[in-house]
């Protein structure tokens, strides 16, 4: 998502640059030339405006909300610049060549400037978000390496546990018989030293009488 936004914020800062440009042009151009612009100028208007609803629709939830205020109020800025053209075209001499006034061409130039610097930061803005982007994606990666490697570890933690219960249950069942083995081979012994003393004391009884 920040990749897109930040293509429409390059998007519209070369737009609002071609616009300022034309109305640069649209003081100086002859009365068809002006028409063609102004046509252009229009649609160009039209083109931010759909731009900006993009940029506003992808930026909900971005952090970007002031930004697309502030690029709004930029391009409201530039419209009235483009009505007051509109308005005073009578002011300028229309059917000639003629550059207007230099205070006039130092603030086109200005605005150009301040257009390119937009357009540089905005560059440096999509090279970082494409280096914070790779960024994420290798430690991503990373993390999700580690977490498959703990994850076989785990199997065989798992795997090591059930052979070792299997083991001790054997074992258990081992030491039970052995048990039960050694109970049964006592009782017989204690079985066979009671015969024993019985038939003992029988052959006293009888060598007695």
């Amino acid at each position: 998502m920040a990749t897109l936004i930040q293509s429409y914020e390059q998007q519209y800062s070369v737009l609002t640059a071609d616009i300022t440009a034309k109305i640069g042009r649209l003081k100086t151009g002859n009365e068809d030339n002006r028409d063609q612009l102004s046509r252009e100028i229009l649609a160009n208007f039209e083109e931010a405006n759909d731009l900006l609803e993009q940029l506003e629709l992808e930026s909900r939830g971005a952090g970007a909300g002031s930004r697309v205020a502030a690029y709004r109020a930029e391009l409201q800025r530039v419209r009235e610049e483009y009505r007051s053209v509109g308005n005073n075209s009578s002011t300028y001499n229309m059917d000639t060549d003629e550059v207007y006034d230099d205070w006039g061409a130092n603030e086109q130039q200005r605005k150009l400037l301040d257009n390119t610097e937009r357009l540089e930061r905005t560059g440096k803005s999509l090279t970082e978000g494409y280096r914070v982007v790779l960024e994420t994606e290798q430690i991503g990666a990373a993390v999700l390496q580690d977490l498959s490697v703990q994850r076989e570890s785990i199997q065989r933690s798992r795997g090591r546990l059930r052979e070792t219960d299997e083991q001790l249950n054997r074992s258990t069942r081992l030491m039970n018989s052995m048990i039960m083995r050694a109970l049964q081979d006592r009782f017989v012994l204690i079985m066979v030293f009671l015969i024993l003393g019985v038939l003992l004391l029988v052959g006293v009884y009888f060598s007695l009488t």
